[in-house]
């Protein structure tokens, strides 16, 4: 599969006529950067989730019917990064990415509701584990997984189906199905994606660009925790 990367570029991404995976300085940067808005997008995530139910936000989204409403601005605030990214300058595109975090906390509020404290703390630090071993895979191993990336992707749009199915048949054992593949996409995902970051950042060569491609990967790999993490939850987690 042509990729319109050198030769050079694809050894030190997947190790061919290398001895090893080749990391420069600027790369490893790049990557930390990329973590540590991750990380830092969870941290908001989860405090704007928290400070949603512990205040009477909470009761009024979910009363009213407006979380719903809440429930779709991702979405929506996806849509039009998408049109603008281009356009948009670096501090913009800070400024969405966190934004963006905020407010994804507040629409997964519901979850703090839903399942009790305990388990909450032990499916995140499962799903941490989970993560961290998936992108840790990504960025180390010398096998392309683009088509792994495709195959995920696919198995994503199924699972969109199975739960607006689901909504209507109210199948627990189509729950479990689900939950388990949307374990496995999330998993396989965080992999691609980060492997996606070095193969971006090697073709750019550092710049503005690959501080927007950075941007653009560090939202990526937020959703896949956000997503793996609420699938580990409907199958460990122990509800209210």
């Amino acid at each position: 599969m042509s990729t319109g990367w050198s030769n050079e570029n694809q050894s030190a991404v997947f190790g061919q006529g290398a001895t090893g995976v080749s990391f420069d300085e600027g790369l490893r940067k790049h990557m930390l950067r990329v973590y540590n808005m991750v990380g830092g997008g969870i941290a908001v995530a989860g405090l704007a989730a928290l400070a949603t139910v512990m205040t009477p936000l909470g009761a009024m989204l979910y009363s009213t019917g407006l979380n719903f409403v809440v429930a779709f601005v991702p979405i929506i605030m996806l849509l039009v990064m998408g049109s603008r990214f281009k356009s948009m300058s670096i501090g913009g595109l800070h400024a969405f990415y966190w934004s963006f975090t905020a407010i994804m906390g507040v629409s997964l509020a519901y979850v703090f509701m839903l399942y009790t404290g305990e388990s909450l703390a032990r499916v995140f630090f499962i799903t941490a584990a989970t993560f961290a071993g998936a992108s840790l895979y990504g960025y180390a191993t010398r096998k392309n997984l683009a088509s792994m990336g495709g195959f995920m992707m696919m198995g994503v749009l199924g699972l969109i189906i199975a739960i607006v199915v689901n909504i209507f048949l109210q199948s627990s054992a189509l729950q479990f199905a689900i939950s388990i593949v949307g374990v496995i996409a999330f998993t396989g995902l965080a992999a691609y994606d980060t492997q996606s970051q070095k193969q971006m950042y090697l073709m750019v060569g550092g710049g503005e660009m690959a501080q927007r491609l950075g941007i653009m990967g560090a939202l990526s790999l937020f959703m896949n925790f956000v997503n793996l993490f609420q699938f580990m939850l409907m199958l460990m987690g122990n509800r209210e």
